[in-house]
């Protein structure tokens, strides 16, 4: 779903391809406790940081784990709401809190089972 999607930037109007290219945990690169997911907008880097202790927070609420590909489903999401509402103008790093990560993991299930019962 958000892989690789299209989305119309709301200040220009115009469409933008973002595709997901590189999941890093971000300790190893600058010492935060996160997991950086790098993706391409129009061919531009644009990083999404989402908080390692979210996945504690799920695991704790659910029982269930946070995998790769839902984290970069999350990422997407996060990235495709930014653009639409404005938030995505030019920056070259976001940075999640635990409720922003939980809120959007929630935001993908949740359109993951739409889409599963249409």
């Amino acid at each position: 779903m958000f892989e690789n999607f299209t989305t119309t930037d709301r200040w220009t109007k115009k469409q933008v391809h973002c595709v997901y290219q590189a999941m890093i945990v971000a300790i190893a690169t600058r010492h935060a406790d996160a997991v950086d997911l790098k993706f391409l907008v129009d061919g531009r880097k644009v990083w999404v940081a989402l908080p390692h202790p979210a996945w504690v927070e799920y695991k704790n609420r659910t029982g269930k784990m946070i995998t790769d590909s839902l984290a970069v489903e999350i990422a997407g999401h996060y990235l495709k709401t930014a653009l639409e509402s404005g938030e995505g103008v030019g920056r070259e790093m976001y940075s999640l809190t635990i409720d922003e990560t939980l809120a959007h993991l929630d935001a993908v299930v949740s359109e993951m089972q739409a889409e599963v019962t249409a």
